[in-house]
């Protein structure tokens, strides 16, 4: 399903630290625009981790269920006041 995240999920520490390193910033915006899922890094000199994200629209069961399976975290919403008000949710 995401083939490239996959093989990147896969390699070990060390692997990836001599691959080809990290995206622009242009390619991954470019990748969210697209619905793919992207790993977002903390710098290194903090918790030194990444975060599996997509954007909500595309969050849909197939990719909810790969964070779940993959990432094997929380996996968090971002909702505006507005919008938690209008699904009946209370902050």
């Amino acid at each position: 399903m995401w083939p490239a995240l996959m093989r990147a999920l896969n390699m070990k520490s060390e692997q990836r630290a001599g691959s080809a390193g990290l995206s622009p910033i242009e390619d991954v915006i470019a990748d969210a625009r697209d619905g793919k899922l992207f790993i977002l890094v903390d710098d290194e000199d903090r918790e030194n981790e990444g975060d599996l994200c997509i954007i909500g629209e595309w969050a849909d069961a197939a990719a909810i269920n790969f964070m779940a399976k993959y990432g094997r975290g929380l996996i968090c919403l971002a909702l505006s006041r507005a919008r938690t008000e209008a699904l009946g949710l209370s902050l």
